[in-house]
């Protein structure tokens, strides 16, 4: 059974999971259903627009952002050397399970890196006029890909209204070990860029 996690825990993932290696992370968010009463709800067809939101990964070197390959996200879904893959955009939010989906391969993962930011944003933000209150039952979980067995779940509960990006979690090596930490800060960054220039 998946361990929950509260904002700001930390928990190991490889010490008590002996030979993981590959797994899975699955992000998910739904759209916050809004009726719209009278005429113009009617004529607008009574629902909100899609929230386009977005998962990626930075992979920072001594916690510092330090190469464009090192963004993982639906322009570059996969790491130079294959060891974080995006499982691609997924454009509304709708449904059940995950939205979007990045398989990691813990061993071939660089020396170098030594932490995995898993971060969502906006997308168009700011002309669409579109925040995180537009967004519910927000999450992110690690499963193990050998088996399938959900490890981790962090539910972001804050309210994140006025928010148009979050900081959901990171991935990062403690000596020969990795650990997941429950992170959930929402910031007001309109997009990726400035996003990853706060880890430069």
């Amino acid at each position: 059974m998946a361990i929950s996690l509260q904002k700001g825990q930390r928990i190991d993932l490889t010490k008590g999971n002996a030979g993981l290696t590959k797994i899975l992370v699955g992000l998910g968010w739904d759209p916050v259903t809004q009726k719209k009463s009278g005429f113009f709800g009617s004529l607008m067809g009574g629902s909100t627009p899609n929230v386009d939101c977005d998962a990626s990964v930075l992979m920072l070197e001594d916690d510092k952002f330090v190469s464009k390959s090192n963004l993982i996200y639906f322009g570059n879904l996969k790491s130079k050397d294959g060891s974080v893959v995006h499982s691609g955009d997924n454009l509304t939010g709708d449904g059940a399970g995950d939205d979007e989906q990045i398989m990691i391969d813990l061993p071939r993962i660089p020396a170098s890196v030594n932490k995995l930011v898993f971060v969502v944003n906006i997308y168009d933000c700011v002309r669409r006029n579109q925040d995180f209150g537009m967004i519910q039952n927000a999450f992110i979980r690690v499963v193990n890909a050998a088996n399938n067995e959900e490890l981790v779940k962090f539910n972001l509960t804050d309210n994140y209204s006025g928010k148009t990006s979050l900081v959901v979690a990171e991935i990062y090596r403690h000596g020969s070990e990795w650990k997941f930490g429950a992170v959930g800060n929402g910031t007001t960054d309109p997009g990726l860029q400035q996003i990853v220039a706060r880890y430069q």
